[in-house]
């Protein structure tokens, strides 16, 4: 039972229940009254230089936390995160929207305050489009109720979620009694024994099953009994991009990624000849799939999201992805064996002679697997940032944060704020192009600022590599200005920086950062302008004709 709380002390004791230790964004005077709330709480305020930033880093610590939450002012704060908050709806990750706004009191007569846009409510519907659910706490009586709807969402469904807070109701102690939720989303019994004794029929009836494993098993932490079921039962294991790292990449039954025609034609032959994919926590969006060219037929696949439950043409409904994937791990199935292939399995390269040839984005990643252990988060950007790193093998509980479908570019820089925030000890490696650099680059201003220790490395091809790959010829639009990002350390007083262009010299430069807990690293490395990794180049093929 609640009682003489007031609302701003209601959602933060809330957000802390949620497992929230973190909060990222950016003080303004329709938010300040909450600001100083928070500021006496347990919370962690995380002051950050941009509202899209904010965002990010609010995605990323969500990604690894389980919640994430970004805290802005009205409209000129609020409309800026609507990018970053566009990603996390895409990607399925948890964050929660916390906005200020003018007091009821100011709003008589509809008078022009600062930050307005049309009127009062056109923040409120814009974030209505980029969230699960929304809440403006003008009412006393049902603030406490709103505030426990939405978060109850965001966890729910992992989407972000609005609440609006007009700044006279801030410190306003509703004098009614409140009673905690004690909702479950639970599944129906009858229909979820139905579907998993199907699939388990499915699965023993199969002859080359195998999983592929997506993006949701992370965000409804199901690693452990994705692993489960693979091991009792021995069926091999793929991931998309948006999941990788959901299973070691060393474990004996893991394939590799599976991206239709953009990936290793091992892999890709492997699970299209399968007779039964169990699709857990995929979706099919034209990344995942190789830009379409994935064949999988729905008559062989069992398919389980947070959304929908179909076993090849049934579909079961009121059955939750954790209920059904935990029950499915916990059957006996007699699954057939089937053998792995000679040289699917992801493996390490050697890193063989580091010589004085220019470094190219292949040999870096070679030089960069051995370092990693389960104790690692690998932040990459997109474009070749991302598709070179999807050559590291991850360990353990690895993570590896990438916005792979929305695909905005600008995410890991702040990315790599919010991650090093929810896990200080964890040893966080970004990939960074120049492009998507410039757009976010300077929230290396609040790394240094928390004396966080990553290492970040800059991808200097001068400007928009991937676009050249995927439109040839010879475009201004893609160049940009080149930056001494080697300097940056100097420039924003913290952190070590390097500049190399040869194998001899990222080798001494990763090796000296990666032993370097002291403060942030940052390898600015220059590349051959007509570099791509081997995924970059099997996308340009594909995609080079549509665009």
């Amino acid at each position: 039972m609640v009682t003489g709380v007031s609302i701003g002390q209601y959602l933060i004791r809330r957000l802390q229940e949620y497992g929230l230790k973190d909060i990222f964004g950016i003080p303004g005077d329709y938010i300040l009254t909450f600001y100083s709330m928070l500021e006496k709480s347990p919370i962690n305020v995380v002051g950050c230089t941009r509202e899209d930033c904010a965002g990010f880093a609010a995605d990323a610590y969500a990604r690894v936390n389980g919640l994430g939450a970004v805290c802005v002012t009205y409209c000129v704060g609020g409309l800026s995160i609507c990018n970053s908050i566009a990603g996390a709806y895409a990607e399925k990750s948890p964050v929660v929207i916390l906005t200020g706004s003018p007091g009821l009191r100011e709003r008589g007569n509809n008078p022009l305050l600062h930050h307005m846009v049309r009127d009062f409510s056109t923040q409120k519907d814009v974030f209505e489009k980029l969230c699960i659910a929304g809440a403006e706490l003008s009412d006393p009586i049902s603030a406490f109720r709103e505030i426990d709807r939405v978060l109850d969402a965001v966890v729910r469904f992992k989407r972000p979620g609005y609440i609006e807070l007009p700044r006279d109701m801030v410190n306003v102690v509703p004098h009614i009694s409140h009673v905690f939720p004690t909702e479950v989303s639970a599944s129906d019994p009858q229909v979820l024994s139905e579907a998993v004794s199907e699939a388990r029929h499915l699965i023993e009836k199969a002859e080359k099953p195998i999983i592929l494993a997506g993006v949701e098993m992370h965000r409804f932490h199901l690693q452990d009994e994705l692993l489960a079921l693979a091991e009792h039962t021995q069926i091999p294991v793929a991931a998309t991009m948006l999941g990788k790292s959901v299973l070691r990449e060393t474990h004996p039954l893991y394939v590799g990624l599976y991206e239709g025609a953009l990936g290793r034609e091992q892999v890709t032959q492997f699970v299209e000849e399968s007779d039964l994919v169990l699709l857990l926590g995929t979706f099919m969006t034209d990344i995942n799939l190789g830009v379409f060219t994935a064949n999988l037929d729905p008559g062989k696949c069992i398919y389980a999201t947070s959304e929908q439950l179909r076993l090849k043409h049934h579909h079961y409904h009121g059955v939750t992805l954790p209920d059904f994937v935990r029950e499915l791990a916990q059957q006996k199935i007699a699954a057939p064996v089937r053998p792995l292939p000679e040289g699917i399995r992801m493996g390490m390269s050697p890193v063989g002679e580091v010589t004085d040839q220019p470094i190219t984005t292949q040999r870096m990643m070679q030089m960069i697997n051995p370092l990693l252990d389960d104790e690692t988060i690998v932040v990459a950007d997109i474009g070749d940032s991302l598709f070179a790193a999807t050559e590291l093998v991850t360990r353990g509980r690895s993570e590896f944060l990438s916005p792979a479908y929305y695909t905005s570019m600008g995410f890991a820089v702040p990315a790599t704020l919010g991650a090093q925030t929810a896990r200080r000890d964890a040893r966080i490696l970004a990939v960074i192009g120049d492009g998507a650099f410039q757009m976010t680059g300077m929230e290396l201003s609040t790394i240094i600022r928390h004396g966080y220790d990553p290492v970040i490395i800059v991808l200097d091809n001068h400007g928009y590599g991937t676009e050249r790959w995927l439109h040839a010829g010879d475009w201004k639009y893609n160049e940009i200005h080149p930056w001494a990002y080697s300097k940056l350390p100097e420039f924003l007083r913290g952190g070590t920086g390097y500049e190399v262009s040869t194998e001899k010299e990222f080798y001494a430069a990763l090796h000296k950062a990666w032993d370097d807990r002291e403060g942030m690293s940052i390898i600015h490395v220059h590349l051959p302008e007509n570099d791509a990794s081997p995924t970059l180049h099997r996308l340009g093929q594909r995609l080079g004709a549509r665009v």
